[in-house]
């Protein structure tokens, strides 16, 4: 069975980007894809910080990802960037961490204006851990993502699309990778 890790940046619990993933993450199960969920925040802080690479927490993140075929890496942006705390993560995965593995990058921005933060902030440290294999992210207006029930997000149609295409594309190349 294929294994996907999902790398979550957000900082708050109840961010839009976890509505977002909620749904990805359903669409890779159905697909009969294993996934495990890495909320960054609920990393010891003080093991990022001091950047503990020998702590329980950071030596068991590192461990999914390297069991992972593939890393979907979700964050808000903040600032035209990825979050800080995402940041302090993949400072402490291995320095080819992802080497090998196909990586689908999903971001949620306040503004239009920060469209581009995936490919000129995101994709280039993902490409520094090793990532060869980086598809074309998603990037969701905050205002695209309603809540509607306790935990559950909604997506306006046109997000919805273009997640659950590109989350399709994501799992055929998790087949064909896996496949070889």
């Amino acid at each position: 069975m294929a294994k996907v890790v999902i790398l979550s940046g957000s900082p708050t619990p109840t961010s839009r980007i976890h509505g977002v993933i909620d749904i990805a993450r359903a669409q890779l199960e159905q697909a009969g894809i294993q996934t495990d969920w890495i909320k960054v925040r609920d990393i010891p802080a003080e093991d990022l910080l001091y950047a503990k690479f020998d702590s329980e927490a950071i030596v068991s993140a590192n461990a999914l990802v390297a069991g992972a075929d593939a890393v979907l890496v979700a964050t808000p942006i903040y600032k035209a960037a990825y979050t800080g705390v995402l940041k302090a993560f993949l400072d402490l995965l291995p320095q080819k961490g992802l080497d090998g593995k196909i990586v689908f990058p999903l971001a949620v921005g306040g503004t239009i204006s920060h469209l581009l933060a995936i490919d000129y902030a995101l994709k280039p440290v993902l490409s520094a851990l090793g990532a060869q294999n980086i598809l074309q992210g998603v990037y969701v207006l905050d205002k695209q993502v309603t809540w509607i029930a306790e935990g559950q997000a909604a997506l306006d149609e046109e997000v919805a699309v273009r997640l659950e295409e590109a989350t399709a594309a994501f799992i055929r190349e998790i087949g064909w990778h896996t496949s070889r």
